[in-house]
């Protein structure tokens, strides 16, 4: 028990990367939460995994909150402390879980921000057809009739495409695969995309990579972010767009048109369906609207 707490972090670290699968970025969160935290227990005399303890820790999470860090900022760094802990009492590096007795903080429950259908379409149809154009339309196709999220669709790789079954297989978070279909407007863009733009885009290179920039190679989540941007406004939506809000409408399309929430759970990749349920208010929502506009006495 006599390793440091710096080493007990870098070997978590590895393990999320090599066992988990988790991605970059998610590493990267994990990293700055709980080395704020290691911060607290240096300043309180702790330096091995044994010296971590409930005291230690509430007085991390109210330095949080006195920073000015959101309810939700401080579930999710309480969320990485959780999971370093457990790996802690697992590796024989800790006797006790210091979490146990810590309450998560409450965070608003936040309804996701959705494109109603015309939107969406206005949106499809903005991309002009130069050789940028017919990749960024069937981009949008592909994380509209997917749900994919930003990371997928950009690193999305031509043996993840079953264009006879029009089907994505995709690897999401944790590395858990998931079979999603596509629509016939999403192999429609695709098609036009991969006969007449990609080999423009790709020049004299050979890479397995669907999506393309024609300067750096496989176009980045920023670089579509920015062209989302432009295409919302030539769509002339009055709102903030993001890839995230085009799977946040595939989830809120789905159930508004029927679909059973499991079956959306499954297409979205979530391993809780409680984090599909957010979805189910902004379908209230929609039904009260209705009720509000169509209802003799609404």
């Amino acid at each position: 028990m006599g390793i440091k707490l710096d080493t007990a972090l870098d070997e978590f670290l590895d393990y999320l990367v090599s066992e988990k699968g988790l991605l970059k970025n998610t590493i990267e969160a994990y990293s700055r939460d709980l080395r704020a935290y290691l911060d607290t227990l240096e300043k309180r005399g702790v330096s091995a995994p044994g010296g971590m303890d409930a005291e230690s820790l509430e007085h991390h999470m109210v330095t949080l909150s006195r920073r000015g860090l959101s309810p939700s900022s401080r579930s999710r760094a309480l969320s990485a402390i959780r999971h370093f802990q457990k790996f802690l009492l697992r590796e024989g590096q800790a006797e006790n879980d210091a979490t146990s007795e810590i309450a998560r903080p409450k965070k608003p429950r936040r309804i996701p921000k959705v494109l109603t259908v015309e939107q969406v379409e206005r949106l499809l149809d903005a991309p002009g057809d130069d050789a940028p154009g017919l990749r960024d339309r069937a981009m949008l196709e592909l994380a509209y009739a997917a749900g994919l999220r930003v990371s997928e669709l950009c690193n999305l790789v031509f043996d993840q495409i079953v264009e006879e079954e029009r089907v994505l297989v995709v690897r999401g978070k944790g590395n858990k695969q998931r079979v999603i279909p596509y629509g016939k407007p999403a192999a429609r863009a695709l098609a036009a995309y991969l006969s007449k733009a990609r080999p423009e885009l790709a020049g004299a290179r050979v890479t397995p990579f669907v999506f393309l920039n024609k300067r750096v190679g496989t176009i980045s989540r920023v670089g579509f972010f920015k062209r989302l941007k432009q295409h919302a406004i030539a769509a002339g939506i009055q709102r903030a767009v993001s890839p995230h809000v085009l799977r946040h409408s595939f989830a809120t399309h789905l159930l508004e048109g029927g679909a059973d929430l499991r079956y959306v759970q499954e297409l979205l990749g979530h391993s809780d369906i409680s984090t599909t349920q957010i979805y189910t208010s902004v379908d209230s929502r929609h039904l009260i609207e209705v009720h509000r506009a169509f209802h003799p006495r609404g």
